[in-house]
């Protein structure tokens, strides 16, 4: 599989509080990995280093042997917006706008045609059990409704890398594992390549590889998805 992402030795510190202490991962096209840890350990830290969103005080990180960290300002903003699809915790959802007008806004941005936008926006929005929503207001949604529309508005510019943090975390047991089914899709059909931050065991199990930070570092299982998860846990982690 190609390699996506590459960071190493990720150090970053808020204040004399040293949240990441040399933290390496990799991802590849296709693959979805997880990052689990406790409260406070720097999962949130790590993701927002990964999009672009906040610089480490130390490490390397590569998309594909090119430097991200060199990049200025205005070329990350334009890698970002290129490569990359958030889904943060807080869904950051436009609370007057409808379903399909919050999905519809990246292509508006990116200047796609409205005929192709609604094709794509109903489409994703069917993949996320939402099409019967379209012209709601998302203000008048449930917590887990609201997740599902960020979601499809994270996927809806074609990534090549989604950055998930805690996607499940407002989802009930069957609106997740449709999420994950689907995050699976997207990996397999699409070499899309997934980062999820997440408490949920269950989650990390639909996951080829699980990163469990501790004490700011990353202790890596490595694992072979079946379609079918396993009961396993990411306590089994290992140390390469």
């Amino acid at each position: 599989m190609e390699e996506l992402l590459a960071a190493a030795d990720i150090v970053k510190s808020y204040g004399t509080y040293q949240a990441l202490k040399g933290v390496s991962l990799t991802l590849n096209a296709g693959q979805m990995a997880a990052v689990m840890g406790p409260s406070g350990c720097g999962k949130s830290s790590l993701l927002l280093i990964l999009g672009l969103l906040q610089k480490p005080d130390h490490g390397t990180y590569t998309c594909k042997g090119r430097d991200l960290l060199g990049l200025d300002a205005g070329e990350q903003a334009l890698f970002r917006r290129q490569f990359f699809g958030f889904i943060l915790q807080s869904c950051a959802v436009f609370a007057y706008s409808t379903v399909e007008e919050n999905v519809e806004f990246p292509l508006i941005y990116s200047g796609v045609p409205r005929k192709e936008r609604l094709a794509r926006v109903r489409e994703l929005l069917d993949s996320v059990n939402l099409s019967g929503k379209a012209q709601a207001r998302s203000n008048l949604l449930s917590g887990g409704e609201q997740q599902r529309v960020a979601i499809a508005r994270a996927l809806i510019n074609n990534p090549k890398v989604l950055l998930a943090d805690e996607p499940t975390g407002q989802l009930d047991a069957e609106n997740t594992r449709k999420l994950m089914a689907h995050f699976r899709s997207v990996c397999e059909n699409l070499d899309v390549g997934i980062i999820v931050v997440t408490h949920d065991p269950q989650v990390a199990d639909y996951c080829d590889t699980v990163y469990s930070l501790q004490d700011g570092r990353a202790i890596v299982a490595c694992k072979h998805f079946s379609s079918k998860p396993a009961s396993g846990h990411a306590a089994n982690n290992r140390r390469p």
